[in-house]
């Protein structure tokens, strides 16, 4: 009996102590997105339903992933208790005073993350959007020291293992992204993408993605194929150096991100697309923005998402996307294009079927808290439902008679 808890002591010490090592070793990944699918709540317009109603069409989609581009607390409120999973976004302004400031990294995430926590489930913290490759150059500088300022502020207050810390980038940070294994970041801004990724190693976030078919068509509509653009049917392309078929363009596109993390040392990263959609409107030399072609693009993508498997080139890491977006956007500046990327009306209506439903009337919403109310009050317990079809059937008589 001694011998036999001596060697369960020495066990369970071994794999204490071994625990131990893989914690302190092992970098903390935190998984901010659930499932394959989620959206963008952009609020760039003056005419979309309020954070509330937008909470009630988020939760009959079923649609629990969503990203915000600024921290707005009545969006933070209406989002409390409801179990939808939400990144919050600190705009590219906030970034040069982030960077400098340790003391207000850490007052800011208090402010507008910890004290909605954990009713609002706050999952994640983007840092900026397009910033390296964007016109701001001044910001390139800034954006690994605002990223670690507020990192540290969530591991200082204990939210490390709870918010992600991220930011998106776009296809400008790209050179020779064609064929998709030939694909490395510029050159000028390697300087600042590699100190970056080596933080979010440490961190496991992942590289974040905005990947657009649609602008990427709109760029060389000669040479590349609308279907491909689409999802539909295609020859697709073949990529000679890896010898990998591509039948859509963004798995090439994702593939490519995914080529230039390991030319710069980052094989095992994993690549999160945080903005792809296709525009239902446009300017005359945008022609392929057309309702047609944007519920195709966002219908066969959710049917891709669904599957929930990866890209050729990595086909176990199971491919995840937020659509841009989840409104029309009347305010947006540029291209007409611009206001034109929601899967949802100003209104709450859909704008093409792909099997979502819109807002109800408020005629219709009035009749179903009617309903629910009843309901709550007691009137449509079992009991009292047979009580009341009883009385109905003894007076039905009396009125005809």
């Amino acid at each position: 009996m001694v011998l036999r808890k001596m060697r369960f002591f020495c066990w369970y010490s071994f794999h204490l102590q071994f625990a131990v090592i893989i914690s302190v070793t092992a970098p903390l990944t935190i998984d901010a997105f659930t499932g394959t699918y989620g959206i963008n709540y952009g609020r760039i317009a003056d005419n979309i339903p309020s954070p509330e109603k937008v909470v009630e069409l988020l939760r009959a989609a079923k649609i629990r992933n969503v990203r915000i581009y600024d921290f707005d607390h009545s969006v933070l409120e209406a989002f409390s208790g409801t179990g939808l999973e939400l990144v919050v976004g600190l705009p590219n302004g906030y970034l040069n005073n982030m960077s400098a400031d340790a003391d207000l990294a850490l007052n800011w995430v208090k402010d507008n993350v910890q004290a909605f926590l954990p009713n609002t489930r706050i999952v994640g913290i983007a840092v900026g959007n397009e910033v390296l490759g964007g016109s701001d150059q001044e910001l390139w500088g800034d954006l690994l020291g605002a990223v670690e300022n507020l990192y540290n502020a969530t591991k200082q207050l204990h939210l490390d293992d709870v918010v992600q810390i991220s930011t998106a980038h776009s296809s400008a940070v790209f050179s020779n992204s064609y064929p998709p294994s030939s694909c490395v970041f510029e050159d000028n801004i390697e300087q600042y993408m590699k100190p970056l990724l080596k933080f979010f190693s440490l961190i496991g976030s992942p590289f974040c993605l905005n990947a657009y078919p649609f602008l990427t068509y709109m760029d060389d509509p000669k040479n590349i194929d609308l279907n491909y653009a689409l999802f539909q049917q295609t020859l697709g392309i073949d990529d000679p150096k890896t010898d990998l078929h591509y039948d859509n363009m963004l798995d090439a596109q994702i593939d490519a991100a995914y080529s230039a993390l390991e030319d710069a040392g980052f094989r095992e990263m994993e690549v999160i697309v945080t903005e792809t959609g296709w525009a239902s409107h446009g300017d005359q030399d945008e022609a392929v923005a057309t309702v047609q072609n944007a519920r195709t693009y966002n219908y066969n993508l959710r049917k891709r998402l669904a599957l929930r498997k990866g890209t050729p080139l990595r086909p176990k890491i199971m491919l995840r996307a937020y659509i841009f977006a989840l409104f029309n956007e009347d305010l947006k500046t540029g291209a007409t294009s611009e206001k034109y990327y929601g899967l949802f009306k100003a209104n709450g209506s859909i704008s093409y079927d792909i099997g979502f439903h819109g807002l109800k009337s408020s005629a219709s919403a009035l009749s179903l808290l009617s309903i629910k109310d009843f309901g709550v009050s007691g009137w449509f317990r079992p009991h009292y439902l047979t009580s009341t079809f009883c009385l109905i059937a003894l007076i039905l008589p009396l009125l005809s008679s």
